[in-house]
């Protein structure tokens, strides 16, 4: 069984660096292309840190942070940022949940 909270990707602003957990090396390259994509815009345009997360029920989750004296990461922005990603990438969303929850949580797929 997975932990509660597994990350899928990040983008981190301060190290100009993006990370895909290796688990999910098995998607598609286009998917991992628009995940990239996403969270490096995110991350380019707000600032700070950016994590996607499953949580135990395979639900995603934006998780944002930013260093302690960074006066320049838009907390507001960042918000309505994820809100933006959540809906123009509905699918790409739903469609990561439903794999994770068929491929790492066992479940069946639902028809």
């Amino acid at each position: 069984m997975y932990q509660k909270k597994v990350t899928l990707c990040g983008s981190n602003a301060y190290q100009k660096k993006y990370y895909l957990n290796e688990d999910f090396q098995g998607l598609p390259d286009q998917v991992k292309d628009e995940l990239k994509i996403a969270c490096v815009l995110y991350t380019e345009e707000v600032g700070g840190i950016l994590t996607v997360e499953f949580d135990e029920d395979g639900k995603l989750s934006f998780v944002t942070q930013a260093e302690e004296n960074d006066f320049f990461y838009d907390e507001i922005g960042g918000a309505l940022k994820i809100k933006q990603m959540q809906q123009e990438k509905r699918d790409l969303w739903e469609s990561l949940e439903l794999y994770y929850k068929v491929f790492f949580l066992g479940e069946e797929e639902e028809v």
